[in-house]
């Protein structure tokens, strides 16, 4: 539910945060911005914050219930996230607990495994008018190799189709697609998208901030990825 568009914040947004610790009672205890620059996590806008508000006061007890949002798990461009209404006495050690509005009206939580990668991200509506639910504008993003041990032996082009077969593709065939490398111009790779991807309108992101990004990090010798897909033959051609 990420997106890279700019977002709208509320100005009166509290910028009060509590991180749970060991010594914390059962008051949290509060840190401010004044105090840290470390404390903003998630922002949640206007806009948002009257539409959780409005679905919170269906709980029996709407104000001892908190928004709790985690990253639950990552494409090759964007974090997956959980959003989810639940007692705030049910904050763990770690997490981040604070409160967002003009009055404080809504309590946040983010699991301390989210907390890094969810910092200044924003919690807001579609920008459409007829769009309904709710979008996290994060400008955190997945680093696609995490936990990755690739086998990067070879020359180039061997190298290059190592992070393909070992790490790009996995990605690519959980939605039907997959990546093929043409062949190597120097220090320029030439790729084709298929499957799934091929004709696919969100297959250009893919290639720019995926594909390119992995191959990139993974070999600092090759200098660009060049896209080589015949995007008017995929079953959803999105090029004309």
């Amino acid at each position: 539910m990420s997106t890279t568009e700019a977002a709208p914040t509320s100005d009166e947004a509290s910028d009060e945060v509590a991180i749970l610790s060991d010594e914390a009672s059962d008051e949290v205890a509060i840190l401010s911005d004044e105090a840290s620059d470390e404390v903003a996590i998630l922002t949640v806008s206007e806009a948002a914050l009257a539409t959780v508000l409005e679905v919170r006061a269906a709980e029996d007890d709407p104000e001892a219930t908190a928004l709790r949002i985690a990253i639950t798990g990552a494409t090759m461009t964007d974090f997956q996230y959980e959003l989810d209404l639940s007692p705030i006495a049910e904050a763990v050690e770690g997490d981040a607990v604070y409160s967002q509005g003009p009055k404080g009206e809504l309590t946040v939580v983010i699991p301390a495994d989210s907390i890094e990668r969810m910092r200044r991200a924003t919690l807001d509506i579609p920008g459409g008018a007829q769009a309904g639910g709710l979008v996290i504008r994060n400008p955190n993003v997945p680093n696609p190799l995490d936990g990755l041990d690739l086998d990067l032996s070879g020359e180039l082009p061997e190298r290059i189709q190592a992070v393909l077969d070992q790490a790009i593709n996995p990605a690519l065939g959980s939605h039907g697609g997959y990546a093929t490398l043409v062949g190597v111009e120097g220090t320029k790779a030439v790729v084709t998208m298929g499957g799934g991807c091929q004709g696919c309108a969100a297959s250009a992101m893919t290639l720019r901030d995926g594909i390119t990004k992995m191959l990139l990090e993974a070999l600092p010798e090759l200098t660009e990825v060049i896209d080589a897909t015949d995007h008017t033959a995929g079953e959803n051609p999105f090029y004309t």
